[in-house]
């Protein structure tokens, strides 16, 4: 069965052009899978059945798994049935038998618009009111330099680039917030931004999404200011020989990461008054619904997330309606 997971895998990542993420969540699921055919008595894949699979869902069941992680198991199942049998180590494909319950629709978190102007406001003022001592990070890697005893002197030299360094920081999280507020992409799209995915000129960015697949997204002004400042004012301070074309870096000079963008997202957002605690998905939820709160038509709102189906972009229309429900409990005499 190794042998299977291994080449199912490689089909993931090569034909399905899945992410790194995307494919470690399948593998595991199908792992356990595979694990739980084992104790059943199964040797090889030819084995599975839908006994098997009904019996390892109800497994989840019993402990108490939601039903979000029940929905994408099953569809990690029958992604590798399906992939089995195209592949005949399975006569019948058992997977298209599997029925399982309907994942919760819940409401995406958001924020109002005036939540949103205040954390881009935010951002846009730590970048030109600087805290006179350097952040927690850079205090500890000034700690090691000095425990491998670096001198007073290259101790100050340190600190005039620390702050320097800091700056730069506070330069690309601006932009980082505005692109993420004004395109909906997703961190994982954004971290992939190469120098040559903007152009200013059209005022769009081209973003490589899910399953390979690109698109063209537009940006407005702000955003571009922002990425502007970060292009000469902030990428050259930190930017070094591992960059590369990398539109936004980390501390290091390499390709940001996206839990570095996360934590920044949650830092900042932390202090906007009664916003609530979201990431980067949160933002990206953020302009979908104020884009349709504004006028968008649906199919230009899943055009720009890059929604494959429709039935995933009208989750938004949901949050609008709860929104126009509360203002109307609120306003209206006869509520």
């Amino acid at each position: 069965m190794a042998e299977s997971l291994a080449a199912y895998e490689r089909h993931l990542r090569a034909e399905r052009g899945m992410s790194e993420h995307s494919v470690r969540a399948y593998r595991g699921d199908v792992t356990t899978l595979l694990e739980h055919a084992t104790r059943m008595g199964r040797s090889d894949v030819a084995g599975l059945d839908l006994p098997v699979l009904r019996s390892w869902l109800a497994g989840q069941a019993a402990r108490g798994k939601a039903r979000t992680t029940m929905a994408r198991r099953a569809a990690a199942a029958r992604g590798f049935t399906a992939w089995a049998t195209r592949e005949r180590l399975l006569a019948d494909d058992p997977g298209a038998l599997l029925a399982t319950p309907r994942s919760a629709k819940t409401l995406p978190g958001v924020l109002r618009q005036d939540e949103a102007g205040a954390l881009l406001d935010l951002a846009a003022y730590r970048v030109d009111h600087l805290d006179p001592e350097p952040d927690e990070e850079a205090a500890r890697e000034a700690a090691r330099d000095a425990a491998r005893g670096s001198t007073a002197a290259e101790g100050g030299r340190r600190d005039v680039e620390l702050t320097a360094v800091e700056r730069a920081i506070r330069v690309r999280d601006l932009a980082v917030l505005e692109v993420l507020y004004a395109s909906g992409v997703r961190v994982g799209e954004l971290c992939g931004l190469d120098l040559h995915d903007v152009d200013e000129g059209r005022r769009v960015i081209r973003v490589m999404g899910k399953g390979a697949k690109e698109r063209t997204v537009p940006v407005g002004i702000p955003a571009l200011t922002a990425l502007n400042g970060w292009l000469s004012g902030g990428r050259p301070a930190l930017a070094g020989s591992g960059s590369g074309a990398a539109l936004f870096l980390g501390r290091r000079g390499r390709r940001v990461d996206p839990r570095t963008v996360r934590r920044a997202v949650h830092e900042m957002l932390a202090q906007v008054p009664g916003a609530p605690d979201l990431g980067p998905h949160g933002i990206r939820h953020s302009a979908a619904t104020h884009l349709l709160e504004g006028g968008a038509d649906l199919r230009s709102v899943q055009e720009l997330l890059g929604h494959a189906t429709l039935a995933t972009t009208q989750i938004y229309t949901h949050v609008s309606v709860d929104r126009l429900k509360a203002t109307y409990d609120q306003a209206h005499p006869r509520a």
